[in-house]
């Protein structure tokens, strides 16, 4: 296994079910390997590949939720952090620091700006000062996105996140992915493909729309499999990691009003609309799928806001300091409380209490200035072609503890010798990949 290159592919929303209409994957299956995946808590996008491209849990590689609260700023960051706020090595960390002459490239996952792979490619439009946006990608080296632009066209923004999201994304991923093998011939790849995100959530993980996007990305997979063989890399080990399984929800938990309601949060009236006053609110939640970070300014009133967040029936699980280290939680970065939905609900974000009185931006796709996560960017409302104030259109979500089968997802390996398990938790793929080049 001298000349032995891995590819480990992230594939949110992956489940043992979907090898039914994903005939390249199951072959793979049959030919090498698959066991039950447990994704770690919180099983949401950033943690879930930190988790796996670290081979450590939140509690210690410290990315707690898909964005941060930097207190001492009193700012919330969401989507944007660089690669400097983990706080472990990843897996091209400690490959190189074993063998100069391993190579790594890092294709799509959240927090790349920054990476210390040799090679590297994530969207980072350019945000101009008329607020408009011009496409553009992060790449190590440097001048590799305008080599990726010039023959596959800029990458699709529109189509990797917003009501317009598709298979188009993922399949410039993969076309670009397939010519860094072919440039680069890295021996380690870590790749993101997002696809099986969007129908699950927007119409429910079971429905047509899902069932669909389980094929469409099938064909990506198998496209990805032949570029790299069109490159000459033969000795590949192919690992495909589902990050989480997306579950049907039917109900909407809505924290932040809870607490607005109770005297607890606190707003800034602005001409666009109301925003959350950080500096002056008793408390807020950063609202992330099934789970929320719960700041609270002044310690005293942590039981208060505690037992308000209690009266609320879609709320399940109510963790104050220590106790977070139930859910893996208990960390610097996290909220005083944490909180965990029912599985049959989400958290939303809003605060407002009038829709009338609601931020300008919540009206639009704008992942950075929304104090959580808001998949009702999923959807549009025609014919004012603005993001729906309706949280309730969700039909599905994810980031409960994998703690029953249908919250399991799936590994695949095209070796049957590398798993040979009926499963694994996700912390442990990492060393799989060690494995491969001798390390411990």
């Amino acid at each position: 296994m001298s000349n032995r290159h891995v590819v480990l592919v992230s594939l949110p929303g992956l489940r043992s079910r979907d090898l039914a209409t994903m005939p390249f994957l199951a072959d793979m299956a049959r030919r090498g390997s698959s066991c039950r995946l447990i994704p770690s808590f919180p099983c949401v996008t950033c943690p879930v590949q930190i988790t796996l491209s670290t081979g450590t849990r939140p509690d210690q590689h410290g990315v707690i939720a898909n964005g941060f609260y930097w207190r001492e700023k009193q700012q919330v960051e969401m989507w944007t952090a660089w690669n400097e706020v983990i706080e472990s090595p990843r897996i091209w960390d400690r490959l190189k620091a074993h063998d100069p002459a391993l190579t790594s490239a890092v294709w799509f996952p959240l927090l790349t700006k920054g990476t210390t792979s040799d090679y590297a490619c994530t969207f980072a439009p350019i945000h101009n000062p008329d607020g408009s946006e011009s496409l553009w990608c992060y790449t190590k080296p440097l001048e590799l996105y305008g080599e990726l632009r010039d023959a596959l066209g800029h990458f699709p923004l529109k189509h990797f996140w917003g009501p317009l999201a598709n298979i188009e994304s993922s399949r410039w991923i993969v076309r670009s992915a397939n010519l860094a093998a072919e440039k680069y011939a890295p021996r380690f790849s870590f790749i993101y493909l997002p696809h099986l995100d969007y129908a699950a959530q927007k119409f429910g993980p079971d429905s047509p729309q899902a069932i669909q996007a389980t094929t469409e990305l099938d064909l990506e997979l198998q496209s990805l499999d032949a570029g790299y063989r069109a490159a000459g890399l033969e000795d590949v080990l192919w690992l495909f990691a589902g990050e989480y399984a997306i579950t049907p929800v039917s109900a909407v938990s809505y924290p932040n009003r809870l607490l607005r309601e109770a005297g607890l949060l606190t707003v800034r009236e602005t001409e666009q609309g109301e925003i959350i006053d950080f500096a002056q609110s008793p408390a807020w939640a950063l609202a992330d799928h099934q789970f929320a970070h719960v700041f609270v300014r002044e310690a005293s009133q942590i039981p208060q806001v505690a037992a308000v967040l209690k009266t609320d029936p879609l709320i399940e699980r109510v963790l104050v300091g220590p106790d977070r280290a139930e859910l893996g939680l208990d960390h610097p970065r996290s909220g005083e409380i944490v909180i965990l939905s029912r599985p049959e609900a989400w958290f939303a974000y809003y605060y407002w209490l009038d829709d009338a009185r609601a931020p300008a931006f919540a009206r639009t796709v704008d992942i950075h200035r929304k104090p959580g996560y808001d998949p009702c960017e999923m959807f549009i409302d025609m014919p004012s072609r603005q993001t729906p104030l309706d949280a309730t259109l969700v039909r599905g979500s994810h980031g409960y503890p994998a703690d029953a089968p249908e919250r399991e997802t799936l590994l695949v390996s095209s070796d049957s010798t590398v798993v040979d398990c009926d499963l694994l938790h996700d912390c442990e793929i990492a060393d799989i990949v060690y494995r491969q080049f001798g390390l411990k």
